[in-house]
C-alpha cells in the first residue's frame, strides 16, 4: 500500500511537473522547412516498401520515427519551380500560371517540327509582393530566413529574390553541389585546413549551403520565434560526389565497377554510386541541424531545448529524376515514370513532419500536398491572414495531432472532406492533366491526336479503401481501366475540367509547323500585315478555313536584357479579320498568337527554337516603333503621360550609346528624350 501511495505520489508530481513545464512554453513555435532537391519516395531508407534500397538515411529515418511519416504525399507539381513557388506561395500552379520551370516566354514546341503541341504561355516567376507563408510569418513576429535554392523567378538571380518575398535572412550557396574540376573522378575533399570542402570527423565534405542553415539558426538568439526555409540543392544533377570515401563504399555495396568514365553511368536500377553518396550526404547535413536543434537551448524558454518548440517538414520539391542523357540516376519503382511527368514517380514524394504535440512513430496513408504546408503553418502559428489570401491546400495540423490515418480530419474552406487533387503540367514531352479522387487516378492526355502511343485518357485504381484502410492495388499505374470504366473516366474528367476552369488554367496548342499529320492543320490562318500607330498595334489576317476565335499580345518590357520576361494579355479580334492590341506601356518588343477554332496557334512573327534556347525571343520579335510612340512630339507637343516614357527605368542602368530623339522645352526647362543601348527609352 505504501508503494502505490508513492506511485501514484510520484505519478501526480510528474503530471505537476508536466503542467509547470508546459505552461511557459512561448505560444508561437519555430518552424523548419526542408526542401530536398530531386529526392524521389523511394530515396529514404525508411519508405522501402519493395525491394530494399541501397542508399543510407539513418539521420531522416530516425526523424521519422520522431513524428509522422506519410506514404501518399504528393508535391503541387512535377518539376522544380512550380512547387517551389505553390508551396511558399499557397497558390496551385495552375492558379498562378507557373506550371514549369523558367517560363516567362512566347509559346513555343518543344521541338518545332516534331512536337504535336505546344506549351501555353506562363510565368517565369511568383508574383512580386506575393503574400508567402515568410510573409505572414514576418508580419506575426517571426524571424525569416532562407538558405540554398530559391528558383522561384525567370533564374535563379533573377527578380524578386527572397528578401522581397518576405524573408529577412537569405543565402544562396550551392556548397557540395558545385561540380568538381576537370571531372566528378577528380577534385576529391580532404582533410586539408586550405581545402574549402574539407572533410569532417565523420568523413563528410563541408557544405557551405547547411552551414549556412544552421548560421541562421545559430543567430536566434533573441527572444523572437524563426521560421528556416533551408532548400538544399541535393540530390539535383549533376551527379557526383566530392567523397571518394562514399564513392568507393557504394562501389562496393552496389557491387559495380569503379567509374572509368566520368561521363556516363547507364547501369539500371538504383545503381548509381554516384548517387547513392549524394543521398547519405543530404542525409548528414540533415542530421547535423537536427542535432542542433537537440542540443541548443531555447532563449524564449529557459531549460527546454529548440527541438521541443519546433515543427519540422522534410520533404522534396518533385519525384526523382530517373536519368538524363549518358546516366541512369536512380529507380522509383514501384511507382511508373519520374521527375517531369505527372505519373506517381514524378509527384509523389518523402514527406516526414513532426513537433509539438504530433506523436511519435506513425504512419499515414492519408492523401496530403505540399500546398497543404502554408494553411498548417498558419494554423500552428496562430497567425491572421489577409481576407482576400486564397489557400488551395488543406490544413492538416488536426490530422498530424489526432488520428494521422483518418482523412475524414483533412478539410476544404468550406468543412467539406478533402478527396481530391489535381496536377496540371501541359509541357514537356509529359503534356498531362491528372486529377485524384479518392482510390481512382484519371490522366488526361493532351498529346494524343495522330499519336499511337497514347490515348486522351488513362484511368488507374491505386488503392482499395473499401475496408476503411488503404490496400495497395495498382501504384505502379500498370493496369488501365479507361476503357473498361467509361464512366467513371468521364465523370472524374468533368470534375478535372470545372477544377482547372475555376483556377483559369492555360491549356496546350496544336503546333501548325508539326510534320505530322493532324486534323486541320492546313485550315490554319497567316498574318498578312502589322503595323503600331501610337500604343497600339494592329494586325490583319487571313482565314483559311478555320475561324480565329481567339486572340493574344505576348509582350516584354526588357527585351534583350539578360532575364527577358514576357507577359501575356488579351487582344481584340475586330471585324474584317482583324486583331488590334494595347502595347502596355515599357513594352520593348512584342509577338500576336491567333488560336482558331481547332486550338491550332499561330504566332506572328514566329519564334525561333535557336533564338528561344538562349532566352531572348525578342531577336525574332516584333520591336516598338519608336518613331509611332514619339508622333505626339512631332507636332511640338509633350506627350501627355510623360511616366511613360519612363517606363522599365533601372537607374542602376549604366547609360551607354545615348542616343537623343527629340528635345524640345517647357517652361523654360529643356526636355529630352533618350534612347539606350538596351532599346529601352527614358525621359530626362
Amino acid at each position: 500500500m505504501k508503494n502505490m501511495l508513492k506511485m501514484i505520489m510520484a505519478g501526480v508530481f510528474l503530471i505537476a511537473a508536466a503542467i509547470v513545464s508546459g505552461s511557459d512554453r512561448p505560444l508561437k513555435p519555430n518552424v523548419v522547412l526542408i526542401l530536398a532537391d530531386d529526392l524521389g519516395w523511394q530515396d529514404v531508407k525508411c519508405y522501402d516498401i519493395d525491394e530494399p534500397s541501397p542508399y543510407e538515411t539513418p539521420n531522416i529515418d530516425r526523424l521519422a520515427k520522431s513524428g509522422t511519416l506519410f506514404r501518399q504525399a504528393y508535391s503541387p507539381a512535377p518539376t522544380c519551380a512550380p512547387s517551389r513557388c505553390a508551396i511558399i506561395s499557397g497558390n496551385h500552379p495552375a492558379r498562378a500560371q507557373k506550371t514549369h520551370v523558367v517560363g516567362g516566354g512566347p509559346p513555343m514546341p518543344y521541338n518545332i517540327t516534331a512536337s504535336r503541341v505546344m506549351t501555353p504561355w506562363y510565368s517565369g516567376r511568383m508574383p512580386a509582393n506575393e503574400m508567402t507563408i515568410a510573409r505572414v510569418l514576418q508580419q506575426n513576429g517571426y524571424a525569416t530566413g532562407h538558405c540554398g535554392k530559391w528558383h522561384m523567378a525567370i533564374d535563379h538571380h533573377a527578380y524578386p529574390q527572397p528578401e522581397e518575398q518576405g524573408f529577412d535572412w537569405t543565402r544562396h550557396d550551392r556548397g557540395v553541389t558545385i561540380p568538381q574540376s576537370p571531372h566528378r573522378l577528380t577534385d576529391f575533399a580532404t582533410r586539408n585546413a586550405d581545402d574549402p570542402y574539407m572533410l569532417d570527423q565523420e568523413g563528410f565534405p563541408y557544405d557551405q549551403n547547411s552551414e549556412d542553415a544552421l548560421e541562421f539558426l545559430r543567430l536566434q538568439n533573441e527572444k523572437k520565434p524563426f521560421f528556416l526555409y533551408y532548400a538544399t540543392w541535393l540530390v539535383h544533377t549533376p551527379i557526383h560526389t566530392r567523397s571518394k570515401a562514399l564513392l568507393d563504399k557504394y562501389v562496393k555495396k552496389l557491387g559495380v565497377n569503379y567509374p572509368a568514365d566520368p561521363k556516363r553511368w547507364e547501369v539500371e536500377g538504383q545503381n548509381n554510386p554516384y548517387y547513392c553518396a549524394m543521398v547519405e550526404m543530404l542525409d548528414h547535413y540533415v542530421g547535423k541541424l537536427i542535432v542542433y536543434l537537440e542540443q541548443a537551448e531555447d532563449p524564449r524558454w529557459p531549460g527546454h531545448k529548440l527541438i521541443e518548440n519546433t515543427y519540422i517538414i522534410f520533404t522534396s520539391d518533385n519525384g526523382g529524376m530517373e536519368r538524363h542523357p549518358g546516366e541512369i540516376i536512380t529507380d522509383n519503382a514501384p511507382l511508373d515514370q519520374g521527375k517531369i511527368s505527372t505519373k506517381e514517380g514524378g509527384t509523389r514524394v518523402p514527406l516526414i513532419i513532426v513537433g509539438p504535440g504530433i506523436p511519435k512513430g506513425r504512419e499515414s496513408n492519408v492523401m496530403v500536398n505540399g500546398l497543404d504546408f502554408y494553411p498548417t503553418i498558419v494554423s500552428w502559428v496562430k497567425a491572421d491572414l489577409p481576407a482576400s489570401k486564397h489557400l488551395d491546400g488543406c490544413d492538416i495540423s488536426t490530422l498530424l495531432s489526432g488520428d494521422c490515418t483518418d482523412a475524414a480530419l483533412v478539410k476544404d474552406a468550406s468543412g467539406a472532406v478533402r478527396d481530391t487533387m489535381v496536377w496540371h503540367f501541359p509541357h514537356s514531352v509529359d503534356m498531362r492533366s491528372t486529377i485524384r479522387v479518392g482510390d481512382y487516378k484519371l490522366i488526361r492526355n493532351y498529346d494524343y491526336v495522330g499519336n499511337a502511343e497514347r490515348d486522351e485518357f488513362e484511368l488507374y485504381r491505386l488503392y482499395n479503401s473499401d475496408s476503411g484502410k488503404a490496400e495497395r492495388v495498382d501504384i505502379e499505374e500498370a493496369k488501365d481501366l479507361a476503357k473498361v470504366m467509361p464512366e467513371k473516366t468521364k465523370a472524374l474528367n468533368t470534375v478535372l475540367t470545372r477544377i482547372l476552369t475555376e483556377m483559369k488554367a492555360s491549356y496546350p496548342y496544336y503546333n501548325p509547323h508539326c510534320k505530322h499529320a493532324l486534323p486541320n492543320k492546313e485550315k490554319v490562318c497567316e498574318v498578312v500585315s502589322h503595323e503600331q500607330k501610337g500604343s497600339s498595334a494592329v494586325f490583319k489576317f487571313k482565314e483559311n478555313g478555320a475561324k480565329v476565335v481567339q486572340a493574344d499580345l505576348l509582350y516584354t518590357l526588357n527585351g534583350g536584357q539578360r532575364y527577358e520576361e514576357w507577359f501575356r494579355k488579351p487582344a481584340e479580334l475586330q471585324t474584317g479579320f482583324t486583331v488590334q492590341a494595347e502595347l502596355p506601356k515599357g513594352t520593348t518588343h512584342y509577338v500576336i498568337n491567333l488560336i482558331d477554332e481547332n486550338n491550332f496557334l499561330r504566332s506572328y512573327p514566329e519564334m525561333s527554337k535557336a533564338v528561344s534556347d538562349k532566352g531572348k525571343y525578342s531577336a525574332d520579335a516584333l520591336k516598338v516603333d519608336l518613331a509611332e510612340s514619339l508622333a505626339p512630339l512631332e507636332e511640338g507637343k509633350a506627350p501627355q503621360n510623360f511616366e511613360q516614357l519612363w517606363a522599365g527605368y533601372d537607374p542602376s542602368d549604366e547609360p551607354l550609346d545615348i542616343e537623343v530623339l527629340k528635345e524640345w522645352e517647357e517652361d523654360g526647362v529643356v526636355l529630352k528624350i533618350l534612347r539606350y543601348r538596351i532599346g529601352v527609352f527614358k525621359g530626362q
